[in-house]
């Protein structure tokens, strides 16, 4: 538990490592190279201890010093990741192509991550499918078995960050050609893709979210250095604008976060970006704004819980509108407990239909601020939602209690410590 006191502005300087929504994909991507591979700058998330657990279970070499990671792939590969992995994150799905590469056979445990959606896997198994598995989803998680993947074409319905990467993962080392359409195109999977091709891999990337592979035999161990995690860094600037004060990231380059300086600068925030790093301040106030979230370039969907957050501070009414999971707004309760002005509808408002459209998940925000929040007692449902509950508390008056931080711990480098340089009063029981 975190018991928080509010003191004042957030001010100073945060340095953030690599994503966590990365660096777990590029410890699965090692496991295909014939011989050593680093990853440098990685953070120290609940997600990477997970992850290694997972790929020393099927016989892979980890070790870590400092922010670098050495891993080498397995001499003999079982091609089982235990049942004790099960629900803890949703690395194990993306294990499926590597395994078979490696063994012609796997199994992995059900999968978990946070509570944010119906994030099924239907479309990692039909990315294995295309390529020639067979697959077979049981309630204790899912078995694979193919001789050989082949390219093939894949269809994504949506987008999927995951499915891509599952398809990138599986495709590198098939036999063929294999084509993605409507691939996801966030910094994430980008980033995984060019250490691929670091590996060895053969990968184009096309016009209109396509992307080809030209299978290889096998890839040769390489190195990498991940680049700064734009959540916590949007994270971390909503912090220092939600308590009137002045935070500087360090570590994230200006263009992974485009659309999110935009936005803060519609809301009134004064941004200052050079060589070092991106400053948000708002000496004027806040204003407020309609925003949908998308897949990349729009506005990420991990960056509208903060949002929300500081939508409670600005003057006037704010429109949030959630287009990519249709549950996100799990940790709205807990605001309005807070003080929080916020009403959720079934409607798309604040942008087009999107796909929830004439459903009954409640998907977009209409908030009104200013509100005076007041310290509480909150659980923590996921990574993100946790952190908002974090600035709310640093706005609020009076202490509050923030259970479950264990999600935290899982998703952001060191928050408690960051948290304390900026000022903040956390004590941690």
């Amino acid at each position: 538990m975190w018991f928080i006191q509010p003191n004042g502005p957030l001010v100073g300087d945060v340095r953030v490592y690599g994503s966590k929504n990365a660096v777990t994909k590029h410890m699965v991507a090692t496991l295909l190279g014939d011989g050593p591979s680093t990853i440098s700058n990685v953070p120290e998330v609940g997600d990477v201890e997970i992850t290694a657990g997972m790929l020393q279970a099927i016989g892979a070499g980890v070790s870590r010093e400092g922010g670098k990671l050495e891993i080498t792939p397995p001499e003999e590969t079982k091609p089982e990741v235990p049942l004790s992995y099960s629900g803890l994150n949703r690395i194990p799905v993306l294990l499926l192509g590597p395994l078979l590469h490696l063994t012609g056979e796997a199994f992995v445990p059900r999968v978990g991550g946070d509570r944010i959606g119906g994030r099924p896997v239907d479309f990692h198994v039909k990315v294995l499918e295309d390529l020639g598995a067979e697959v077979e989803v049981s309630a204790e998680g899912i078995h694979a078995r193919c001789r050989r993947l082949r390219g093939g074409i894949i269809e994504l319905p949506y987008p999927s960050v995951g499915a891509t990467e599952s398809a990138l993962l599986s495709a590198a080392t098939a036999e063929g050609k294999t084509v993605i359409r409507n691939a996801a195109t966030e910094p994430e999977v980008l980033e995984l893709a060019l250490f691929l091709q670091r590996m060895g891999a053969r990968i184009e990337l096309s016009p209109d979210r396509r992307v080809v592979i030209e299978g290889v035999p096998s890839l040769h161990g390489a190195h990498t250095r991940l680049q700064g995690d734009r959540n916590e860094a949007f994270s971390y600037l909503v912090a220092g604008l939600i308590t009137r004060g002045r935070v500087r990231v360090l570590g994230c380059g200006q263009d992974r976060l485009v659309t999110a300086i935009t936005t803060l600068m519609r809301m009134g925030a004064q941004i200052d970006v050079d060589e070092h790093g991106i400053t948000a301040f708002a000496p004027d106030g806040l204003h407020p704004a309609a925003v949908s979230t998308d897949v990349h370039p729009g506005f990420m969907t991990d960056w509208q819980t903060p949002l929300m957050v500081l939508f409670t501070q600005a003057e006037g009414m704010s429109v949030l509108h959630e287009t990519v999971y249709e549950d996100r707004f799990v940790y709205v309760p807990a605001l309005k407990t807070m003080g929080g002005e916020i009403e959720l509808f079934a409607t798309c408002l604040g942008g087009p239909a999107c796909r929830f459209h004439d459903t009954s998940y409640l998907h977009s925000a209409v908030v009104r601020g200013p509100s005076k929040l007041q310290g509480s007692e909150v659980d923590v449902p996921d990574v993100r939602a946790g952190f908002s509950s974090v600035i709310a508390a640093a706005a609020a008056t009076g202490p509050t209690a923030i259970h479950g931080v264990r999600h935290l711990i899982r998703g952001y480098h060191r928050p408690a410590e960051q948290l304390r340089s900026l000022g903040l009063l956390l004590e941690e029981k």
